[in-house]
């Protein structure tokens, strides 16, 4: 994908009020995150043109803070 695409996505995006936030965690690409109601992107465009996608979404389930500690349980060493 050309940067000027890129650039429309991002373009429609802002024009749309849809949220997101540029990042770079591969060497070979560069991330658009995008946060909507109940889910979050992440689109990752490549430097050979492809780009990929992944979505995250809501289960809709909303936790206390008690949650916490699972995080720290499971995904801390």
């Amino acid at each position: 994908m050309e940067i000027k695409a890129i650039i429309n996505f991002l373009n429609k995006l802002e024009g749309n009020n849809i949220f997101y936030k540029l990042s770079k965690v591969r060497n070979e690409a560069i991330l658009v995150e995008i946060a909507v109601p109940g889910q979050r992107w992440e689109i990752e465009f490549m430097e050979d043109g492809t780009v990929e996608i992944e979505k995250f979404i809501s289960d809709g389930e909303y936790y206390d803070v008690k949650e916490i500690e699972t995080l720290y349980k499971d995904f801390i060493d």
